[in-house]
């Protein structure tokens, strides 16, 4: 995973009113918090975070105020019609140090024949890995699975270092049988 370079500033103000203000330079105000420190508010480059939360789980290296800080995003708002980011949590994390992130879950391969349905049951996979070593997705493969398969997250090959933070019985995928529509009444006696 590659680490990604913000500068953020430390910002003094808070509330409705300094949040707007921030956003009207385009900033976005963010929290950094994590072992047992005080929150830290700064306010960070809106386009230049954007760009950076377009890989899940990124690895941010912010400068603030001539301090560097390992972080990682916990929380993302955005403005639900246009979504901009309105605010971000960052947590701070250190080298070697363990975290629950959630993974995008991807497929690849096509179903057995048949007309099946693959169901996601989980977008996400949460796994515990080291907090500079977070892969971007992971992925399974459906390749000729048939009605009624189920794929569990024990089922799901994880890379090294990298270990579930849910049961592994839990259901990720699973694969259903295409229903068949029943002809309504109107369309029985136009076919007659």
């Amino acid at each position: 995973m590659a680490e990604v370079k913000l500068t953020a500033e430390p910002r003094s103000d808070f509330g409705k009113g300094a949040a707007r203000r921030i956003r009207r330079e385009n900033k976005v105000p963010a929290v950094i918090y994590g072992h047992g420190a005080e929150p830290k508010h700064v306010a960070v480059d809106g386009h230049a975070l954007m760009m950076a939360l377009k890989t899940p789980n990124a690895l941010i290296r912010l400068d603030v105020g001539g301090r560097s800080e390992l972080v990682i995003p916990k929380a993302v708002q955005r403005e639900p019609i246009r979504r901009f980011l309105v605010h971000v949590d960052f947590l701070a994390v250190k080298k070697g140090e363990k975290v629950t992130v959630e993974l995008p879950i991807h497929t690849e391969g096509d179903l057995a024949p048949g007309g099946n349905l693959l169901e996601h049951l989980l977008n996400t996979l949460p796994v515990e890995a080291e907090a500079t070593h977070i892969p971007e997705a992971v992925t399974v493969s459906v390749a000729g699975l048939d009605a009624g398969h189920t794929v569990h997250a024990k089922d799901i090959a994880l890379p090294a270092g990298v270990t579930l933070a849910v049961d592994g019985d839990a259901a990720v995928l699973q694969v259903v049988a295409a229903q068949a529509e029943t002809p309504t009444e109107d369309e029985e006696t136009t076919e007659a």
